[in-house]
């Protein structure tokens, strides 16, 4: 599957080889609920170079994928979205969908949030609210993120707390990178719960796991061995936590109000 991704020309190959894995295992666990149910219409938040949009276009679901215009109007990414059927939303402000706006109420069955509810550094609320008119009841919102009590997060911010470098992310990063590509929040799984409650009664989470995440580069370096099988033996501190939020009725909507 790998040389699909490949096969446009133009894609970030080493974000892909970096997440592939996670795309898979995300894939894997949303399979029981997929297996029945192959009309299910996907909407994939974040969708970047349609890495992730790919996996379930070529398994038969029709997807919709939004992001920003700099990925999603790429020639290279308009190319391969034509040659599987993937529906481009081109949107510049995620705090304001407006992309979604012509999009019917209850249109999907899934929304994939995966890897972006970290790098949100505005008041969600109103994306929230858009995102439930267009799910169906019983449908799903898919999130993965980092955990915070990750044995490899925890790691760094010691190591940092010895340096006298303060605390989240770096000076070097908030100055040197683009805002969206840093984490301005990482969740544990408790707040994650906490935090589609607050949004509606209407959420439940479900299926809550911790996902493994391994590569070269880890097990080459010094320790890395030793950091995969902690997080093998002991789940809750493993990088990835990964929460199915189900839309189980819509008799309440998003209820929080943000305010100063």
């Amino acid at each position: 599957m790998l040389a699909q991704f490949d096969s446009h020309g133009g894609t970030a190959v080493s974000y892909l080889h970096d997440h592939y894995a996670r795309f898979i295992e995300t894939r894997r666990r949303l399979t029981p609920r997929l297996d029945h149910r192959r009309d299910s219409r996907i909407l994939d938040i974040g969708a970047h170079w349609l890495h992730q949009s790919l996996v379930y276009a070529m398994d038969g679901f029709e997807v919709t994928a939004l992001d920003l215009p700099d990925t999603l109007e790429l020639a290279q990414v308009k190319e391969l979205a034509r040659a599987h059927g993937i529906q481009l939303l081109p949107n510049a402000d995620l705090a304001h969908p407006g992309a979604l706006a012509g999009t019917p109420d209850d249109s999907f069955d899934i929304v994939l949030f995966t890897e972006v509810i970290e790098h949100l550094a505005f008041n969600p609320v109103a994306m929230w609210r858009e995102i439930y008119r267009v799910l169906k009841p019983g449908g799903c919102i898919v999130v993965t993120t980092p955990n915070y009590y990750a044995l490899r997060s925890r790691l760094r911010q010691w190591l940092r707390a010895i340096q006298l470098l303060g605390g989240g992310i770096g000076v070097e990063q908030i100055l040197s990178l683009h805002t969206l590509s840093h984490h301005w929040k990482e969740f544990s799984r408790r707040e994650i719960v906490r935090y589609f409650h607050l949004l509606s009664p209407d959420f439940t989470c479900r299926n809550i796991g911790y996902i493994e995440k391994q590569s070269a580069s880890l097990k080459l370096r010094h320790g890395g061995g030793i950091l995969l099988w902690i997080e093998r033996i002991l789940p809750p501190m493993r990088p990835d936590l990964y929460v199915e939020i189900e839309l189980t009725g819509k008799a309440s909507g998003i209820t929080l109000e943000p305010r100063w």
